[in-house]
């Protein structure tokens, strides 16, 4: 064989994208810091586990249902997520956690030579899907942490197919009102398509968060995204959905992926919507789990952002960097933000209470020395 050059059959857009590297697994990095337990406090995810009807499905699961193919596109579930938001099963798709959602949407709409707008201080996969699809992502800087409205209708072009709207925003927990996203679909008027991520939509207790699913029928180029792996306990079964007008989805659809979802996922699913109990009990942990935040804060008189979801942030006196592996040798781990441009802050999941303390324990003794 000729010398084989990879270089040439890669597109110049995968060859400029650098690879996320996953962190390694807890018990290596138990080993690798020394310590005998992890408390992970850097993924967002539920300290409350699944609702209860999705424990009994999950226990009653049987392991022969792993050799059979799942329902090719979520038959079931689409229509109990269809009672649940009054919405046409029809205008519902499924993905393999909410990243996927992203990517059919930006396969739908976007060729070469496109781009998208976003904010430059959120979650990230919209830029980094768009990067490696040959999209550009324009990014947009955050407005007193938030999403900057008029900037980013600055930012829309006659190239622009999609915009991302992370709300609430992860990391920073700021987010629109109902009046204001509904605002911001009249200013960009059909241009492009609009996306409303709502990982943490659950999370919102006040009224004024939008009723998205309702600005759908004033606005067809408005798409929805949710998640069962915040609120409802399922990151680790990697489930994710989104709502849209019927042309919309329907143009969605032939670039979705039938059965990516897993049987299990969709079944489990399924249990958990709606648990108002599970809700409630989330909601009252993550306000007494922000709280002790907001006082160890004060106390270490550090600035603290976030008041919607699971996590909240904090800037530091110190590099983040050099905080987190502090905190990791204390079996501690949170999220240092200089990679996602915040430089300084720290985000931390509200974790189950002991994980808590250990986290306020380990970040006094970590700033004590410097």
């Amino acid at each position: 064989m000729k010398d084989f050059a990879l270089d040439r059959l890669v597109p110049a857009h995968v060859r400029a994208f650098e690879a996320y590297v996953p962190s390694p697994p807890d018990d290596v990095l138990c080993r690798r810091f020394g310590v005998p337990q992890l408390h992970r406090l850097n993924n967002n995810e539920n300290p409350l586990g699944p609702p209860e009807a999705a424990r009994a499905m999950m226990a009653a699961w049987k392991p022969e249902h792993a050799a059979l193919y799942p329902q090719g596109d979520g038959w079931h579930l689409r229509r109990a997520l269809g009672r649940q938001f009054d919405i046409d099963p029809e205008q519902l798709i499924l993905g393999n956690g909410a990243n996927e959602v992203i990517a059919f949407v930006i396969k739908a709409f976007c060729e070469p030579g496109d781009n998208i707008v976003t904010a430059d201080r959120t979650f990230a996969v919209y830029e980094w899907l768009a990067s490696f699809s040959g999209v550009e992502p324009k990014l947009v800087p955050l407005r007193d942490y938030a999403f900057d409205a008029a900037a980013m209708l600055e930012a829309i072009d006659d190239r622009t197919r999609v915009v991302f709207v992370c709300n609430p925003n992860n990391p920073t927990g700021t987010w629109w009102t109902h009046d204001e996203l509904d605002a911001f679909m009249d200013a960009v008027d059909g241009r492009a398509i609009v996306v409303a991520d709502e990982a943490y939509a659950e999370f919102a207790e006040d009224p004024a968060f939008p009723d998205s699913f309702a600005l759908m029928q004033r606005h067809p180029n408005l798409i929805v995204f949710r998640t069962f792996s915040k609120m409802w306990g399922l990151a680790g079964l990697r489930i994710g959905w989104m709502a849209a007008s019927p042309d919309v989805a329907a143009t969605v659809k032939k670039t979705s992926i039938s059965y990516s979802v897993n049987l299990l996922a969709m079944e489990a699913a399924r249990a958990a919507v709606w648990d108002e109990a599970h809700v409630a009990a989330t909601r009252a942990h993550m306000r007494e789990a922000r709280a002790g935040v907001a006082e160890l804060a004060a106390r270490l008189g550090l600035t603290m952002i976030g008041d919607v979801g699971n996590f909240c942030m904090l800037r530091l006196p110190v590099s983040d960097t050099v905080a987190h592996r502090r905190l990791m040798g204390r079996g501690v781990m949170a999220r240092a933000m200089t990679s996602f441009r915040y430089p300084g802050w720290l985000r931390v999941s509200l974790g189950p209470a002991a994980a808590m303390a250990a986290f306020a324990t380990a970040l006094e003794e970590v700033l004590a020395e410097g």
